[in-house]
């Protein structure tokens, strides 16, 4: 039991986890982004939450298959795996973001792509702490549910 609770993350999780990440997040580049574009804090709270909520579900797909590929119990999360595991989901996510961006704000790719690169400056350093911060956290909470449960023979 202890090794799944450690080790194992349900879908509800997942999806808490993603939901915490990207909250947070828009939070921090809505007003950031109309700042710099010199848009409306809707426009870019708008286009905020779009890729928002695609990126929700990408991290749910990519942490997914992360997990199987590189468990826990295999690989240890040194600085250098969550620096490959953040990079590995922002390279991804470009690919997605770009051509949102390009729709949503009439910009060329080009103007889009360099905007993604903005968000990726932000994004790369937040993903991995983040992921350190919630990993640390979590393991707290299991433990301390742990230690509330009495042992059953």
């Amino acid at each position: 039991m202890q090794h799944d609770a450690l080790h194992s993350r349900t879908l509800l999780e997942r999806i808490f986890h993603a939901v915490c990440f990207e909250g947070i997040a828009t939070a921090i580049l809505a007003p950031t982004a109309a700042w710099l574009m010199q848009r409306s804090v809707v426009e870019m709270g708008g286009l905020s939450i779009l890729l928002a909520t695609l990126a929700m579900v990408w991290n749910i797909i990519y942490n997914a298959a992360f997990d199987k590929l590189w468990p826990v119990i295999r690989v240890v999360r040194t600085t250098r795996v969550r620096a490959l595991h953040a990079l590995g989901f922002e390279c991804g996510f470009i690919i997605i973001g770009v051509s949102v961006v390009a729709l949503v704000l009439g910009v060329s790719l080009v103007q889009a792509f360099m905007l993604e690169m903005g968000f990726f400056l932000f994004f790369l350093p937040y993903t991995m702490l983040y992921n350190w911060i919630y990993d640390a956290l979590r393991l707290r909470v299991i433990k301390h549910r742990q230690r509330r449960i009495p042992v059953q023979n």
